[in-house]
């Protein structure tokens, strides 16, 4: 069985990460979203709203699992029996961070890291843009996965 998960804070969780999620279902038997708890990192939503909106969206996939975790995310990933780490590009930006995170995750416990690049209908949108119009009270339905809400 191929296993990955699709690590980040997630908060919230956008249409953008949904995307990514439902394309790696063509690469992996099973996807655990697991939802990072970092306690330097000020949230809008608490870890568990966050892991319910996500299970909210899936709640008709099966091979999607959703879990919160505190440890390093190399840890999570075999903590979970997961062979691999899915992650998504915005921009050509996020691809030198998210290299040298990969590559420190094979270095320390051989975990792959697949790397999607995000839809372009969806490039622009960040949880920091979706936190940032929630408090200016502006309707974020589009920024969302369908049959979710918060």
């Amino acid at each position: 069985m191929k296993r990955a998960i699709f690590p980040g804070t997630f908060d919230p969780f956008t249409i953008g990460h949904y995307d990514i999620v439902k394309r790696g279902l063509n690469l992996f038997d099973e996807i655990i979203i697991g939802v990072g708890v970092n306690q330097a990192k000020k949230t809008f939503f608490t870890v568990e709203k966050r892991v319910e909106i996500i299970r909210m969206a899936f709640k008709n996939e099966p091979r999607i699992k959703v879990q919160e975790y505190n440890t390093l995310t190399v840890d999570f990933a075999k903590e979970v029996d997961a062979q691999f780490i899915l992650r998504g590009l915005r921009s050509v930006s996020d691809f030198e961070y998210e290299r040298t995170i990969a590559d420190a995750n094979k270095h320390l416990e051989g975990i792959d890291t697949v790397i999607l690049n995000t839809d372009p209908a969806y490039s622009f949108i960040s949880s920091t843009v979706v936190r940032d119009l929630l408090a200016y009270g502006k309707d974020i339905s589009a920024f969302l996965p369908p049959d979710t809400s918060l």
